[in-house]
């Protein structure tokens, strides 16, 4: 391809068999972390239970254009999520498993793509260590066994960022790599809004402007062709969605991009600051070397062979910025800067553990461990913490009061900081870069597996499915002209497990919040079934006679009330 970012003493001339190893080893672990286990915890709510229920609805009522939650049109997110997660259910079923799929095969994908494009361009070494980083994070595992759209909208604004660089870098037929580029935004766009464009132009555009590479980009990019491409792509889904709704949905496509960005939703806000602990901590144990890694990259940045670690370092300060000076403000909305980081730190990381790093290396060392250090005895301390709070989480969560953590989040803190004790070691003794490499690898699997298999079921059993085994029951209970009412913070979840037929004059779970007891009484005087869930602790605040309805099932500081006897 003729593409220039070779490090000194590296090149994409690897034997067949290594790379064949390290795709067997990234498969392995995707299929392992990604998969294992992704059916058995129950959805959780608000974006879980939102997404998933969607897209039931969707093959329930057979429309495949607009999504609906509970019977009532939904536009906070456009439709390629709900088609994945729809076509999913049509294979296996309304499950769990199947609405987390799209995420598990697109985060696998996305491990995939960032190792043939790290090696072909760095090396197999490099680019293993690129694909392991991106995969093994707190952040990443999260969002790839979710019902969320942001694996989706990683790989596709990923996939448009490195068609970029792949066209720009090379000569010939390799041009033919900018259609990735907008194609890749179109299908970003169809995930998560607008957004799907920012990305990649937020890591593009600075960074030709940085390099001054733009006068020799802008006549061979297909400007207006690839601009074509885009709307042919994206342009449809929306187009359909005015001509439907109209105003309706264009004040809610608005709501959800410039309100978003200019003022908190949902209660989603935070300081300034609030990244920084979530990109540490989410990032981690890699996060302590991105700092030294930015810094040499932007110091070099006129470099021609270091061109993509100027651009991922762009990538990354670009999305950063953005999302920091957004008011609203989640966890996830920085993921899309995880593929950019893990090549920056990968390409950097025998320097940073050796003589060569110098102070810069000594100061990533040592933020490495203070950051692990933290989080070990955070999760160490969880079960005080839990207790101190018991009477706060118990409001959301009622078996708190009668069940403790376990084990296992002790057990998590201990392996972090005994793998912190290794990596120092490893680290320190002559600047053992792979085999530190190799600890960090090994204690965000280990730290992987007992969350998946010792903590989530524990939560799970206690905290999640209580409330959905009561939904399920009354959606078998019920007819379809019977009601069901749910009481007290709304859960989305609950749709997803009662299964019912939704329609904007009939929902399929009337949602009704404390205090808002007035709306319950029209429906309690319905002549049919009526059956209500709710927490028992706000069993009294519900209005007479509902109050005095029976129980029919308890569940874990639940309640299903009936206003008939159910047979």
């Amino acid at each position: 391809m003729g593409a220039r970012a070779h490090p000194s003493g590296q090149g994409p001339d690897a034997a067949a068999s290594p790379s064949r190893a390290h795709l067997i080893l990234l498969l392995a672990l995707c299929a392992l972390l990604f998969f294992l286990g992704l059916g058995t915890l129950g959805l959780t709510d608000r974006d879980e239970g939102s997404n998933a229920e969607a897209a039931r609805e969707m093959v329930e009522s057979g429309d495949w254009l607009t999504p609906t939650l509970n019977g009532t049109p939904r536009f906070a997110k456009p439709i390629l999520i709900y088609w994945l997660i729809a076509c999913s259910y049509l294979v296996f079923g309304v499950i769990e498993f199947a609405a987390r799929l799209p995420s598990a095969l697109f985060g696998t994908l996305l491990v995939l793509m960032q190792y043939a494009f790290a090696k072909r361009l760095l090396g197999p070494t490099v680019g293993l260590r690129a694909a392991l980083m991106l995969l093994l994070n707190f952040e990443m595992l999260a969002i790839g066994r979710m019902v969320l759209t942001d694996m989706v909208l990683v790989f596709f604004t990923t996939l448009s960022i490195f068609s970029f660089f792949l066209a720009m870098e090379g000569e010939g037929r390799a041009k033919r790599w900018y259609w990735g580029f907008y194609v890749g935004m179109a299908l970003a766009t169809l995930t998560k809004g607008p957004v799907g464009v920012l990305v990649p132009l937020l890591a593009v555009i600075p960074y030709l402007l940085l390099t001054r590479r733009w006068r020799e980009v802008a006549p061979e990019c297909r400007l207006l062709t690839g601009t074509a491409v885009f709307l042919l792509i994206a342009a449809p889904w929306y187009a359909a969605m005015f001509k439907l709704h109209g105003t309706g949905y264009a004040a809610s496509a608005r709501g959800d991009t410039l309100t978003r960005f200019f003022s908190v939703i949902g209660g989603h806000g935070g300081t300034i600051l609030f990244y920084i602990p979530i990109l540490l901590l989410g990032f981690f144990p890699w996060s302590g070397f991105l700092p030294s890694a930015l810094v040499e990259a932007l110091r070099e940045r006129q470099d021609p062979q270091r061109a993509l670690q100027t651009l991922c370092a762009v990538w990354v300060l670009g999305v950063f910025m953005f999302f920091t000076l957004s008011s609203t403000r989640l966890p996830h909305y920085i993921a899309p800067l995880f593929p950019a980081a893990a090549l920056l730190v990968a390409a950097s990381w025998d320097r940073s553990l050796s003589a060569q790093g110098g102070r810069a290396g000594a100061a990533s060392f040592w933020l490495t461990l203070g950051v692990g250090c933290l989080l070990g005895l955070a999760f160490v301390g969880l079960d005080w913490g839990y207790q101190r709070f018991n009477a706060q989480i118990a409001q959301e969560f009622p078996a708190a009061a009668q069940v403790d953590p376990g084990w296992a989040p002790t057990a998590i803190g201990f392996l972090i900081l005994v793998g912190m004790g290794l990596f120092g070691y490893a680290a320190l003794t002559a600047g053992r870069a792979g085999l530190g490499f190799g600890i960090a690898s090994g204690l965000m699997v280990g730290i992987a597996l007992l969350i998946v298999t010792v903590a989530l079921p524990r939560f799970n059993q206690y905290f999640i499915e209580p409330p959905q085994a009561l939904a399920a029951r009354a959606g078998q209970a019920l007819d379809s002209d019977e009601t069901f009412i749910a009481y007290g913070r709304p859960k989305p979840s609950l749709l997803f497990y009662a299964k019912r037929r939704c329609a904007v004059s009939t929902p399929c779970i009337e949602m009704i919040k404390s205090g808002e007891e007035d709306k319950m009484r029209p429906l309690l005087e319905r002549s049919r079934q009526v059956l209500i869930l709710t927490q028992e602790r706000l069993r009294p605040q519900l209005p007479i006679p509902a109050s005095d309805y029976p129980i029919y099932m308890r569940e874990d500081g639940y309640v299903l009330l009936a206003k008939k006897p159910v047979f």
